[in-house]
């Protein structure tokens, strides 16, 4: 079975606000506000460039950070990506 692919909120649908160490996201569709840490603010952003799943994600967050070898990563980023989804910051394509 494929993993799945996954998208970002619509544009505007979530605030995301840096705090030191933790970064606030307000999502404005369910009134919640959720504190997460890196990576998840970083690869909310990531998944703002189009839907996809985790191998491509995490291609794309290696473009811009040291993942210490992609392929070890992509089962971290698809775990990260579940928890996303259980939040409802992101959905499932």
């Amino acid at each position: 079975m494929p993993d799945p692919a996954y998208r970002a909120a619509p544009p505007g649908a979530l605030r995301v606000e840096p705090l030191g160490e933790l970064t606030a996201i307000f999502d404005r569709r369910s009134m919640q506000t959720h504190l997460v840490v890196s990576p998840m603010p970083e690869i909310l952003a990531a998944l703002g460039a189009g839907d996809c799943d985790a191998a491509t994600l995490t291609a794309r967050l290696a473009e811009s950070f040291d993942l210490g070898g992609a392929d070890d990563a992509t089962p971290i980023v698809a775990e990260r990506l579940g928890e996303l989804a259980a939040m409802g910051l992101v959905a499932r394509a």
